[in-house]
C-alpha cells in the first residue's frame, strides 16, 4: 500500500463517534475506483458517504450537459462549493479527478485524511468504456495527459495511496480500513 449512507453530503449528528473524526477524501484520476471504494469504506466504518460529482449532479444535472452549456469553469465553481458542503467531519467523500485544482478545495484537504486512490492506464480504459466523461471524450490519450498533469498535486495532498489496476477492491478496502485503524481514524 504506498453504501451505507446516502451520497448527500450530510454531516453525521453531532453525538455521533465518527463527527469528531476528521473527513476521510479520496482523491485520483478518473475511472481510480474513488466512489465505490468510499461508499463501501462509509458503509463498514459508520461513516456518511458523499460523492462530490454527485453532488454537483444532484444540484445542476449531468456532467456533460453542464460542461456544454457553461463550460469547464462553471463545473469547477460547482465542484469546489460541493467539496466544502462535503468535506465535513466524519465523512468519507469522493472527489471528482479534477476537484485537486481548486486552491480553496486543496486547503480543505489540510484537515482530512487524504486517500490517494491510483490506477493504471490499461484498467482505465477499461473502466472508462462510454462513461460520458467530458474530459476524455477523446479516449485514453487524455484520461493519459489529464492523470501526468494532476499526479503532482494528487502525491502532494496524499497521506497514503492505494492501487485499485490489479487488487481487489475488497482487499483494498481491508488495507485501507486497517491503515485507518493503526492511526486511530
Amino acid at each position: 500500500m504506498t453504501g451505507g449512507a446516502a451520497p448527500t453530503g450530510e454531516a453525521p449528528r453531532p453525538g455521533d463517534e465518527a463527527s469528531d473524526r476528521p473527513p476521510i477524501a479520496l482523491i485520483g484520476p478518473m475511472a481510480a475506483g474513488k466512489t465505490s471504494l468510499g461508499r463501501k469504506l462509509a458503509s463498514r466504518i459508520g461513516r456518511t458517504f458523499a460523492d462530490t460529482d454527485r453532488l454537483v449532479v444532484l444540484e445542476h444535472g449531468p456532467i456533460p450537459e453542464i460542461f456544454a452549456a457553461h463550460g469547464e469553469a462553471v463545473f469547477r465553481r460547482w465542484e469546489a462549493e460541493a467539496v466544502r458542503r462535503a468535506l465535513v467531519p466524519g465523512t468519507v467523500v469522493a472527489l471528482g479527478g479534477g476537484a485537486v485544482l481548486d486552491e480553496g478545495s486543496r486547503e480543505l484537504l489540510g484537515a482530512a485524511t487524504v486517500v490517494l486512490v491510483t490506477v493504471d492506464e490499461h484498467a482505465a480504459e477499461r473502466r472508462l468504456g462510454g462513461g460520458g466523461r467530458p474530459l476524455v471524450a477523446d479516449g485514453i490519450d487524455a484520461w493519459r495527459r489529464i492523470a501526468a498533469e494532476r499526479e503532482p498535486l494528487y502525491r502532494s495532498l496524499a497521506d497514503v495511496t492505494l492501487d485499485t489496476s490489479r487488487t481487489p477492491m475488497a482487499r483494498v478496502l481491508d488495507e485501507l480500513q486497517a491503515w485507518l485503524a493503526e492511526r486511530g481514524l
